[in-house]
């Protein structure tokens, strides 16, 4: 599906550099990962291909992916010391570069995120042009694709119905949250929907109601959220 191209792509994200692909996008799938997984993750690996497994230090592709799943915004000053930080929470983690070529685009990571009750497979891409693609969630095949630093973004999990997501769409509307952009892939029963908001932010308590919706199994955005 074609996308259309603004000055904000072309000039690039607000970010913490040095590299848009290997830095902020890097920081984007860690995001979108750690979303995916119900509660806090103990430990986690990054299986790093192609020029990510090149140059993952260098380009801060590390302490980039390891922010992400610490929930840091793709701007936050704070990457830079993210190793210090999961020390702080405890958090365990690898970096394994594989020599193998990845199966999609160069610059791909898988990241397994695990704690004592469950464990999340998330394979992702930094395709350029300040975009993400999410490839694969625990094995399956899929196609999202996701913005770095210009939306806040949400993440919807629901059954595979056409109609289910209009009650979610009109509490949106009824708070006066605008919607920018909606990416839906489905595979057999379920779906998972990336919708993107445009300079508006939810608190917990709404992302709780919305979990209410019959038919959605979870909500979940990409930074942390204000809890009142």
């Amino acid at each position: 599906m074609p996308h259309s191209i603004s000055l904000f792509d072309v000039a690039g994200p607000i970010m913490v550099g040095p590299s848009s692909s290997h830095t902020a996008g890097a920081c984007k799938i860690g995001q979108i990962a750690r979303a995916l997984f119900h509660g806090t993750p103990t430990k986690v690996d990054f299986y790093l291909y192609g020029s990510f497994a090149e140059v993952y230090q260098g380009h801060a592709t590390d302490k980039a992916l390891l922010a992400g799943v610490l929930k840091l915004w793709t701007s936050d000053p704070k990457i830079k010391e993210s190793f210090k930080i999961a020390k702080e929470k405890k958090l365990e983690y690898r970096f394994i570069p594989v020599k193998k070529a990845p199966e999609h685009h160069p610059n791909t990571v898988r990241i397994i995120l695990k704690n004592s009750k469950r464990k999340v497979s998330v394979v992702g891409s930094s395709i350029g042009g300040g975009k993400v693609e999410i490839t694969q969630i625990n094995n399956v095949p899929l196609n999202l694709e996701a913005s770095i630093g210009r939306f806040f973004t949400l993440i919807i999990g629901h059954d595979n119905k056409k109609s289910l997501l209009l009650p979610l769409y009109k509490q949106l509307t009824d708070w006066g949250v605008p919607l920018a952009e909606k990416i839906t892939s489905v595979f057999g029963d379920n779906g998972i929907t990336l919708l993107n908001i445009e300079n508006h932010y939810l608190k917990l308590p709404q992302v709780l109601e919305l979990e209410k919706i019959s038919g959605i199994h979870f909500v979940r955005a990409l930074t942390k959220l204000l809890k009142y």
